[in-house]
Parts: C-alpha cells; structure tokens; sequence
C-alpha cells in the first residue's frame, strides 16, 4: 500500500508540474524591447571599439546574460491562447486553393482569427529575435576573454633567469612590506594612535584569543580524537566516523586562521597595500589545511585507522605524505601572494579595475614566481615518482581503474614538472605558473575524489551492518562514477575556465540540442526519465496484482497466466514510452522522421531481433506452446521453463539451459509432447528366437503391459509380430501411458519383466555374441572358420544363462515413443 500511494504521489506532482508549465508561460510578461535595444546597441559598440577592460566586458555580459534569460522565457508567451487559435483555424478546415473562394461568414472568421493569431505571436517572434541577438553578444565577449587570455599565456616577459633582475626584485619585495608598514602606521596615526585603538580592542582580542586556542589546542584534539575513536569504534562504524571526525583536520585550524585575518581586518588599519593580502588568507589557509588533511587520508600511518586507498608500501607513504604537505604549504603562498602581491598583467591580476595595482615589475615578479616554480615542481616530481610506479595488488583493495589514472598522472605529472621551470626561465611566467599550479590542483582534486568515493563505501557498508563486501555493490559504484561526473565542472575551473563559461555550457545544455528534428535538453530528459519510471513501476504493480490476486482466480492454466501477465507488461511499457515522450515535449511527428531514416538500418542490423520480437508476440497470442511444456525443436527437447519476448528458455533432461530463438519456433517443426494432454504412447521392441511360441509370447506382453499401473486401459496395450526372419521374431509391445514424462520408467519396468517372464517360461532371446561357422569345401579338404554372425545368431546351449542378459534392444531412448525425447527422467 505504501508502495502504491508512493508512485501515485510521484505521478501528481509530475502531473501538476506539466500541467503547470503552460500556466508559468501564459503569465510571463512581454519584456522591454526597446531597454533592450538600447543595451544591445551600448554593447555591440564597446565591443567593436576593443577599449574595454576584462571588468568592463564581464559586468556587460551579466547585464546581457539577464537580458536573455528573459526574452527566451518570452518566446512562449501566450503558447496557450496561440495553441487555441490554430485549433479554431483547422476546424475551418484548409483554406480554398489558389483562385478557388468560400463563404463569406467563413472567409471573415478565417481573417479574424488569422488577425488574432498574428497578434498574439508577434512578441513571442520579436522575443525570439532578440534572444539570438543577445545570445550573439554574449558569445562575442566570451571569445574577446578567451582570445585576451589566451595571449597573457604566451606573452614572454623578461627573463628570471637574468642576474640583473634579481637585487631590483629583493628591493621591491622590500619596497612592498615597508608600503604596508607605513600604511598601516599612518592610519594608526590618523586614528589617535591606543586611544583610537581602544574602542576596536574587544573585538580583536577576542578574534585572536579564540584563534590561538583553535590553532595551539584545538587541532592537536582533532589530530588525536581519529585514533582513539579507530580503537574503540566498531568495524561498521569506524570508517565513516573516523572520515568525519578528520574533518576537523580542516575546520579547526581554518576557523583560526580566518579569525586572524578578520582581526587584522577589524584593526581597520590595512588598505590598497595590505587589504589584499588580508582577503588572500581563507583560501590560503584552505589550501594548506586542506591539503595536510588530503596527505593523512591518501597516505595515512600505520596507527590512524584510515585504511590506504592507493597500493602504496609503508616505506613511500612517509615520503609521499611529506612531499604532499610541502606542495600544499607552497600552494598556499602562491594564492597568498599571486593576486596580492605579485600579480601578472593580463592574466591573475585584478589590477584592470584599478582595485589590485601591479606591486612588483615584470621582471620582479617573475623573479619570485620562478622560486615558487622551482619548489613546486620539485616536491611534485618527487611526489609523481612515488605515483607513477604504483601497481594493481591482490592485498589492496584499490580498484583497478584507480590505480591506473593515478599512475598515469605520476607520469604526466613528472614531465610538467619538468616543462614548468623551463617556460618560466624562458619568461613565459603565467604559461609555466598555469600548467604547474593546475597539475597540483588536478592531483588535490583527483585525491579528494577518490577519498570521497571510498567514504560513501563507509557508509554503505555501516548500512549493510559491517558487511565489507557491501563495498563492492552496486550503489557505491554508481556514487563513485557520480562524483566523478560532479568534477568535471572542478577540473575544468581548475584548467583556467570561468564560472561564466560554466554558467554558459549549463545554458547552452538546457536548450538542448536538435537530432532528425527532435529537441533533446537536460529538463526533457529527465522529465522523460520520471514519467517512463513512474509508469514502468505502475505495469509492474499491475502485473503483480493479477499474478497474486486476479489471475489465479480463474480458469487459466499457469501458461495462459504468464502469456497475459507478458502482454500486460509490453502493453504497459509501450504506454509509459509513449506517455514520457509526450511529456518530455518530443514531437512524435519528428521522431517518426528519425525512425524513417533508421529505417534502413535497422531493417538491415536487426532483422533477426525484429523478426524474434514479432515471433514472440506470436507465441503469447496464439500459445501453442507454453511454460511447463515437453517441447522438442531443432534437435533440442526439454520443458519450457521461460518465455520472453525474443527469445525462449528450454531447460534439458541434462539439467542445461538452451536458448532457443522465438522465430525457429514459428518457423521449425516443433513437437510438444505435453500441451493438450500428458498422454504418450511408448513403443518396446522385442526379439526372440525362431521356434518360439509366439501365442505365448504374445500373451505374457500383454500381460506385462496391463500390469502397469500408469498403463491405460483404454485403449488397451497391443503387441504386433512385425516380422518373422533368420534371426528371429520380432514383437512390438504398444501401450498409452496416462503421463508421458514417465515413460522412460514405465519402459524399464516393462524390460524387467520381460527378462523374468521370459525365463521362467524358457523363451530364448537372440545373441549375437557367439560366432556362427561357415564351411568352405575345397577340392583337396574341408577348411572350417569361424566368422562373425550377419543376419542370423545360432541359438546358445544354456538358455538360463542367456535369459539373465539385458535386452541388446532396449537403451532407453527406444522405450520412449519412436523417435521420441527421453522424457523426464
């Protein structure tokens, strides 16, 4: 029951939610054209003139970016009122032909309501212009920014490498300290120097207090609590709980940090030189915390209950924990002084809107960089040659494809920390600064991906009650391969795209793209998604009720059940098919011309599926076979165990699954043994000598047959002398059996007996074991040989012995009917 107000819970608000979408659009308003002109104008100029600062091109693309969000949601103003209109005009019926006329009443209705209806799309066809307009403008200032960073990468600055540039970059990095110091004295001054102070005392004392607590005690709490919590946590809980509690890791110690930069900043004694700094220190302080916290969990100790998610040895882990704290602590001084302190034009500086100046000459600044460059590829080298020699091992439990992208970025990682140092010598400082600072960037975020799949594993696995097998299930993996695809967008940031490039791609994705006429976006696809599941779970619904409940009630045999409990199910997901692509806006005339142009391909490629399909339909429309029955096709026998669409599952006496394809079931000869009744005939053959009494014969058969108690009695059983010859007479015992599965056993039974009666009433069987012997007569004397019996056997001396023998004439497959399976047994 709950499961059933569930999915029709789900299925009204899928319902309210298109239903509502007309609503929406009717109420948009008909948006300013000409505002929206004068903008579109204001910025097709600035651009064209080329004058514009990066600042001055991203707030105009914010403006236009708006700008088109609301003329694309104008073009389906008053789609309601339209869809009616043209309604009306269809009912007319199709307008007279080329010099043909009609009535006037209906000509004047036809006018009017064509009047209307060019009335109503004029702004919804002027929204659409605009739109195309805007979405033109916004394109051109992308392409402006991209071109404008793409030169700041290849722009060659003065080399670092030059001696002469070296004691002018120590002056100005001195320079830059004593700006300031003076700053920040001078506003002491103006301030009233302690006396001014006072008011701002509580609040920085009290910032710095709690900073010095979280950093001096508070971390080394959160460094200790893992281990102790590993000790006494359980196998279900401890790795979940342990990932969330080294968390703090981060928190703890960024907290203090950003409490110490909004100290300084309350002093109020920081501006143009030092505020820059003061804002570069939370990002800063991320980078380094987070980083630390990224090395425990990558490279853990022994002790910390983190089990190592990458096949490192013990003896590299130390070394690649430490190799990754220093590239951490050097990132953070790059963001700590990159953009505040040693911006490059063109490329990280802020200075275009006038709020970050160039501290430091080109010359300078690259000096400094090149240090930063020359640490950072040096611990990432090291680093990389720990990772690219990592190997798949059966005492890890690292996945495979894991272990090979690692070692893989080990690799490039070792040759971009070579290539880095040498662009920046060669003065091509932001090119070496963006390839190497982005690897380590693409590293962090690799590791934390991989630390995040293997905590959603920890979760799983304290769900399934400690069960660590659970971390191979289904679900994990797919979080895993979720994460991956929710940091694209991250890895992309990382290698230098905007978040207005991203904002762009997610834009340019919702409208979709067009394939054979038919509009897919991400709403439509999911939309699709919902309505397709929600009916699917609906014909399953059904289709378990009439199995359970309905079904068994009436006069159907288990076959015909299963034949309809198959047609509700392909009667149900064509209709939910049907109803998701009609609710995902996907013209079916359209996709009707996809299939069209399919058509060929898939008359050729699926020929066979397609003719198995139809041969299924078939099967559950016409039932000449069903499940439970004792088939026999192309050379194969068994009982029907499964019918599918495409194909039939046939289970052997063997205990194998054969496959048999729907259409050799159409197409081939098929004998079913069981499907109108479980009667069979069997047919027993027997031989015995010449000079028997046949009347004798016959009778005890006879007799043999009746005794069975699955023998019928009417027809009674029959026994035929088929043939009289050299080797003996020949006698056909044949006898309905009332269930033809057992055939095999009735037809043992019988060849029992018959060696027992035939004993004792001294009836001889034909051998054909002993030797006959020929004469040969020669002119000079009788050669006597023996050969070996063609068509006749020379009766045995010991009739006893060979009453005793088992029937040459019977191997089972000939107790079953001539020709027939073998049956069950």
């Amino acid at each position: 029951m709950q499961r059933l107000i569930a999915l029709f819970s789900a299925l009204f608000v899928t319902l309210s939610l298109l239903l509502a979408a007309p609503v929406m659009a009717q109420d948009q308003q008909v948006p300013d054209f000409e505002a929206w002109e004068k903008l579109a104008d204001q910025s097709e100029q600035i651009l064209q003139s080329g004058q514009a600062n990066d600042a001055r091109l991203q707030s105009i693309r914010e403006e236009v970016v708006e700008w088109r969000d609301r003329l694309g949601a104008a073009r389906g103003l008053n789609g309601t009122r339209i869809g009616t209109l043209r309604d009306q005009i269809n009912a007319l019926g199709p307008p007279p032909a080329e010099g043909a006329t009609e009535a006037e009443d209906l000509a004047a209705r036809r006018k009017e309501l064509n009047d209307q209806l060019s009335q109503l799309q004029a702004p919804a066809t002027r929204a659409g212009e605009s739109f195309g307009r805007a979405d033109g403008i916004v394109q051109q200032i992308d392409q402006t920014l991209r071109q404008r960073q793409a030169f700041a990468l290849v722009r060659q600055t003065p080399s670092p490498l030059n001696p002469t540039h070296w004691l002018p970059a120590l002056q100005e990095a001195g320079d830059v300290g004593k700006h300031i110091y003076d700053e920040a004295r001078g506003r002491w001054d103006n301030a009233g120097g302690m006396s001014g102070f006072t008011s701002r005392l509580p609040v920085v004392g009290g910032f710095l207090l709690v900073a010095l607590i979280l950093l001096s005690r508070g971390r080394h709490w959160i460094d200790s609590l893992p281990s102790r919590l590993s000790a006494r946590a359980t196998e279900r809980w401890r790795g979940a709980l342990v990932f969330g509690v080294s968390l703090g890791q981060i928190a703890i110690p960024l907290i203090g940090v950003i409490l110490i930069a909004a100290a300084l900043i309350a002093t109020d004694l920081f501006a143009d030189w030092g505020m820059p700094v003061l804002l570069s220190i939370p990002a800063a302080g991320l980078s380094f915390f987070g980083g630390i916290w990224l090395s425990r969990r990558m490279f853990p100790e022994p002790d910390s209950g983190v089990v190592p998610p990458l096949p490192v040895s013990e003896s590299h882990r130390r070394p690649a924990r430490f190799r990754t704290a220093m590239l951490a602590m050097i990132l953070a001084l790059h963001q700590l002084f990159a953009r505040s302190i040693l911006p490059l034009a063109g490329f990280n500086s802020q200075s275009d809107d006038g709020t970050v100046p160039q501290r430091l000459s080109e010359a300078s600044a690259g000096v400094w960089h090149l240090i930063l460059i020359l640490l950072g590829a040096l611990f990432l080298f090291q680093l990389c040659n720990i990772l690219r020699k990592l190997r798949t091992s059966e005492v890890s439990d690292a996945p495979d494809y894991r272990v090979r992208v690692v070692a893989f970025l080990g690799i490039i990682g070792r040759v971009i920390a070579l290539v880095a140092p040498l662009l920046a010598a060669a003065g091509y400082v932001t090119a070496g600064n963006a390839i190497l600072w982005a690897s380590i960037m693409t590293l962090a975020l690799v590791g934390l991906v991989i630390v995040l799949q293997d905590f959603t594993a920890d979760l799983w696995v304290m769900a399934k009650g400690g069960d660590q097998s659970a971390r191979d299930g289904l679900l994990p993996v797919l979080v895993s391969f979720a994460l991956v695809v929710l940091s694209l967008p991250l890895f992309a940031l990382v290698w230098g795209a905007s978040a207005s490039d991203l904002l762009e791609a997610w834009t340019r994705t919702q409208q979709g793209f067009t394939v054979g006429g038919v509009r897919l976006s991400p709403m439509a696809v999911l939309m699709f998604i919902i309505v397709f599941i929600i009916g699917y779970s609906l014909t399953s619904f059904i289709q378990g009720a009439f199995r359970t409940s309905i079904l068994p009630k009436t006069k159907l045999d288990s076959g015909g059940q299963t034949a309809v409990t198959s047609m509700i199910g392909y009667v149900g997901v064509a209709l939910a098919a049907l109803l998701a692509i009609s609710a995902a806006g996907i013209n079916l005339t359209s996709l009707a011309f996809v299939a069209g142009a399919l058509s060929v391909g898939i008359g050729f490629g699926m020929q066979q599926v397609v003719s198995n399909f139809v041969s299924g339909i078939i099967l559950l429309v016409e039932r000449p076979i069903a499940v439970g029955d004792w088939i026999e096709v192309g050379g194969q026998q068994g009982i029907v165990k499964k019918m599918a669409v495409r194909a039939t599952q046939i289970q052997t006496f063997d205990r194998t699954q054969v496959i048999v394809p729907n259409s050799n079931l159409i197409t081939q000869p098929v004998t079913n043994w069981t499907r109108t009744s479980l009667q069979g005939r069997i047919i027993v053959p027997i031989s015995v000598v010449n000079g028997s009494d046949h009347r004798l014969v016959t009778k005890i058969l006879r007799e043999i047959a009746e005794d069975q108690p699955t023998v019928m009695v009417t027809p009674p059983p029959s026994v035929f002398l088929r043939s009289v010859n050299a080797s003996g007479q020949n006698y056909e015992l044949r006898a309905i059996i009332s269930d033809i599965n057992g055939g095999v056993g009735v037809t043992s039974e019988i060849n029992h007996q018959i060696l027992e009666r035939f004993a004792e009433a001294g009836i001889i069987l034909p051998s054909s074991t002993r030797p006959s012997m020929d004469v040969f007569l020669q002119h000079d004397q009788p050669q006597i040989e023996p050969v070996e019996p063609a068509d006749s056997a020379t009766p045995p001396e010991d009739p006893r012995k060979l009453a005793q023998q088992e029937p040459a004439q019977n191997d089972g497959a000939e107790g079953s009917p001539s020709g027939s399976p073998e049956g069950r047994g």
